[in-house]
């Protein structure tokens, strides 16, 4: 069997489309502020998840390799806020960000399909001395970051309310009722406290 750079492409692309999929699953449902509200000491929400998803795809898949998408983002011009991109401000509805992620993707994957993966493009924001990357190279930390923040998303939303699993049609988790997975659950505690006296 021989891969292609066209196969390269596309199971590269499934990949990122999953993650992307994943991701904004994890909104459905909620209300406005569980999808906002910051579930870890660092602040860490879902739509800031997508956020900045959405901005990391419009940096690396567009303006790297001079393929600049006309979105203003202003989270992330000279002089905004620390970690802006990590969340929604109060004006951000989420339709905003969503639709934004959505126009994001369509830029990526146009950029994608446009050049070769051996394309060698400048990462802006990276220092001058290195800041060269192949089409690949950035399209595979785009599929990293985004596939790392859906898992982000799945443990931000069980907390919420218990949700889990990588797609409605895929929960890529055992079947089991509230009482099996608490038994399950015990059964880890147990563990973990056995392990720590040995």
């Amino acid at each position: 069997m021989t891969i292609t750079p066209d196969a390269d492409k596309a199971d590269l692309l499934r990949y990122l489309r999953d993650a992307r999929e994943a991701l904004l699953w994890k909104l459905d449902g909620l209300p406005e502020y569980d999808v906002r509200r910051p579930m870890t000491p660092t602040g860490t929400n879902l739509l800031g998840l997508v956020k900045h998803a959405a901005t990391v795809e419009l940096g690396y898949l567009g303006d790297t390799f001079g393929r600049p998408s006309g979105e203003p983002l202003p989270w992330v011009a000279e002089g905004a806020e620390a970690n802006a991109d990590m969340w929604a401000a109060a004006d951000e509805s989420r339709a905003f960000v969503t639709g934004l992620y959505r126009r994001a993707w369509a830029h990526a994957d146009a950029t994608v399909a446009a050049l070769p993966l051996d394309t060698v493009g400048r990462v802006p924001w990276w220092p001058g001395e290195r800041n060269e990357v192949t089409l690949r190279h950035a399209l595979v930390r785009v599929v990293a970051d985004t596939q790392r923040h859906a898992g982000h998303a799945d443990i931000l939303r069980e907390l919420i309310d218990g949700s889990v699993g990588m797609l409605p049609a895929d929960a890529g988790v055992p079947d089991g009722d509230a009482a099996w997975w608490e038994r399950y659950r015990e059964r880890l505690e147990w563990t973990a406290r056995k392990a720590e006296q040995a």
